[in-house]
């Protein structure tokens, strides 16, 4: 680990937080990171290998005194640039700051303008649902806190001329970034040291397959070369050529339509729809309009092909599934975004089954580890870094827990609460380790799960504002979370021969510099421009979602006449008269029943068709956006290897890397290319987007 790499991760998460709120809000072209395999990370490191590694070499061989600092760099350095930029994905955008200052700030917009959100209690007192907030999860909006709201709203800037980085209201922001980021940072430290100590278990004793990393591999320099043979194979610029053709070409005619001919991306199988109906009925209706996405195809090729065909076939099975329920009165989806459904309920319950199987398969490792985090004697050596991994877990979980009891949650439901965003943040690093779908957004969430099981009257108000709130902050949309990067990193700086400890601690300063920087860029845009209004999902729908959900369990107990028992209830109490959603409790014990049964076929015959992750991609957004290029990946490999044995696949496989280093290319090309048009003309480039967004 030399100095220039960590210098070079550090510029690179630098730039990640200071420029991805600009690309995303302000120029609005394709997402900068945007889900887990990054193109702003991936296209810049395709860049730097054909470019400025070879100027390097260039350089330093006619400079013979340039010394190492202008040498090229080696696989090992490169693999801590990447850690480093990777680790810093998590802060910019959707997951955390595209949301963060909106959740904040706009609920208390909004009561100015939903007549819903300011009722009278029982007892004649107003009440606004922003009350069930703490203040320290609140902004300060006092009469010294000058326009902070407003200005937030509509922005502060005059004319053409931007506002200076003193005229943001930092009165207002104090108090709630003072409870927030250090809450994100605790957490983050907590999931770093999770990364580093189930690594050891996942990489070398259940040998997980880490797609995202073979292919980043392939691109890495061998010792002693500059370049890495890849690059010197015909079928690679085979497709990466053909990529970049066809992604020039359609963003081309976003600018010239008059003059070009667009290549259809988007199929229309809309005409089967009579064909089945009650595949359509469950909301099978997308899946005939698929978008061919170049880089999952060339993932799912490198999968076994049970791993792929689960990815691909889950949506497919989801929809006739809810479409068998639509026919019988039962609608998957119904209900609000916080409300328990059963969609939402049978991907939680596939979590959990995952994570019990997850701990079940490595029993022997996690007991022996945790008794090592916990000076207790053990039978078997743990290496080092996996036992500090786990004490900084549990260090940090236990912080989290003390930060959400600090505000208002008891115990149990700090602790319920934390335990499942767990839950569901490792569930998420597993699946990029055996399947790298590198687009996942599952829209589960711990405080309707326990919503689910305990019902609003012994949960409360005040304590499901507070859960609702949180969630909208930390998961709301989790396509860009911190433990899928650091499970791709950990495993390429091990295969580099990197040390696992000193990357973790480097990748949690490349999460702080990068807070350190997205924060104050974020809201200087903001107080500038005015929210993003946009971003109709950031600015007018997540914003509200806690509220609305608040504002009707608070009218619902009103008319029972059980809200003055659900504010008093407390601790155990809430366990006392728990009244559990049937529906969604079904559902949820469907799910978790339907993985460990595929996990136990799975292992027990070597036959079994499908791999368990078909239940927790199945539902949403994201599963129906990769299943179509899954089912071409898989299919591809079947034909291959079908007709072709092994050593077709070995020739074939250099063209599917193309494919994801076309993607890869074309996205940050046009990022380039729409930055100098906006700095040369002024005006908002034309949007196109690579992969789904």
């Amino acid at each position: 680990m030399t100095l220039r790499a960590v210098l070079l991760g550090l510029l690179g998460a630098a730039f990640i937080c200071g420029f991805t709120y600009f690309n995303d809000a302000i120029m609005r072209q394709g997402m900068f990171v945007g889900n887990h395999m990054p193109i702003g990370v991936y296209g810049t490191l395709l860049l730097f290998l054909l470019i400025v590694n070879p100027l390097l070499h260039g350089v330093s061989n006619r400079f013979k005194g340039c010394g190492r600092w202008l040498s090229p760099l080696s696989a090992r350095e490169l693999a801590v640039v990447l850690a480093l930029s990777l680790a810093s994905c998590c802060v910019p955008y959707s997951s955390m700051l595209r949301l963060l200052s909106n959740i904040v700030m706009l609920p208390h917009h909004y009561v100015r303008t939903e007549a819903g959100w300011t009722w009278k209690e029982p007892n004649g007192q107003m009440r606004a649902v922003v009350d069930y907030l703490p203040a320290r999860m609140q902004p300060e909006l006092s009469e010294g806190s000058g326009n902070a709201l407003d200005g937030f709203v509509q922005g502060l800037r005059t004319g053409s001329e931007p506002i200076r980085f003193s005229q943001i209201p930092w009165r207002a922001w104090v108090r709630p970034l003072s409870f927030w980021l250090p809450l994100i940072l605790v957490l983050c430290a907590a999931l770093t040291g999770l990364a580093v100590a189930v690594h050891r278990q996942w990489s070398e004793f259940e040998h997980l397959p880490y797609p995202i990393i073979a292919f980043t591999e392939s691109l890495l320099p061998e010792e002693g070369r500059v370049r890495s043979a890849i690059f010197s194979n015909r079928m690679f610029w085979i497709g990466t050529v053909g990529v970049l053709i066809f992604h020039a070409n359609n963003y081309a005619c976003e600018w010239f339509p008059d003059f070009l001919i667009p290549i259809q991306r988007v199929l229309n199988f809309s005409a089967l729809h009579t064909l089945f109906p009650t595949f359509v009925k469950g909301g099978g209706w997308s899946l005939l309009y698929p978008k061919i996405y170049f880089a999952p195809i060339g993932i799912a090729f490198l999968l076994a092909t049970d791993v792929s065909m689960a990815v691909a076939l889950g949506p497919f099975i989801f929809c006739y599934v809810g479409g068998l329920l639509a026919a019988g009165g039962i609608t998957m989806g119904a209900g609000t975004y916080f409300a328990p459904r059963i969609d939402k309920s049978i991907v939680f319950g596939g979590y959990v089954g995952m994570f019990v199987a997850i701990a079940f398969t490595g029993r022997h490792y996690y007991m022996n580890l945790f008794r090592h985090a916990l000076f207790l004697p053990s039978r078997e050596a743990i290496g080092i870094n996996s036992v500090w991994g786990a004490r900084v877990f549990m260090a940090g979980m236990l912080v989290f827990i003390g930060d959400l009891c600090f505000v208002g949650l008891d115990w149990q439901l700090a602790t319920a609460y934390s335990v499942l965003t767990v839950i569901i943040f490792l569930v998420m690093g597993r699946i990029i380790a055996e399947t790298g779908l590198f687009f996942i957004a599952p829209y589960i969430y711990p405080c309707v799960l326990i919503y689910s099981f305990l019902g609003a009257q012994s949960v409360g108000p005040h304590a499901l504002m507070i859960m609702f709130t949180l969630t909208c902050v930390l998961l709301i949309d989790p396509r860009e979370t911190l433990l899928p990067y650091l499970t791709n990193s950990m495993k390429l700086v091990d295969d580099c021969r990197v040390s696992l400890g000193r990357t973790a601690i480097l990748c949690m300063v490349a999460v702080i510099l990068g807070l350190a920087i997205a924060m104050p860029v974020t809201l200087y845009f903001q107080y500038d421009r005015g929210v993003n209004w946009g971003d109709y999902w950031a600015s007018q729908m997540a914003p509200k979602f806690a509220a609305t959900e608040t504002v009707r369990i608070s009218q619902r107990l009103i008319a029972q006449d059980t809200l003055e028992y659900a504010d008093s209830v407390h601790g155990w109490q809430r366990f006392a008269r728990f009244a559990p959603d049937k529906p969604g409790m079904i559902a949820f014990f469907a799910g978790l029943a339907g993985v460990l049964l595929f996990v136990a076929g799975r292992l027990r015959f070597a036959w079994w068709p499908l791999h368990p992750v078909l239940f927790l991609v199945w539902s949403g957004y994201a599963g129906y956006m990769m299943a179509w290029a899954f089912l071409i990946g898989a299919g591809v490999k079947v034909v291959t290897t079908k007709y072709g044995g092994s050593e077709a696949y070995q020739r074939v496989k250099p063209l599917m890397f193309g494919l994801i280093a076309g993607d890869m290319l074309a996205g940050i090309g046009i990022t380039i290319i729409g930055l100098f048009m906006y700095w040369w003309t002024g005006e908002l480039p034309k949007p196109y987007w690579v992969l789904p967004g």
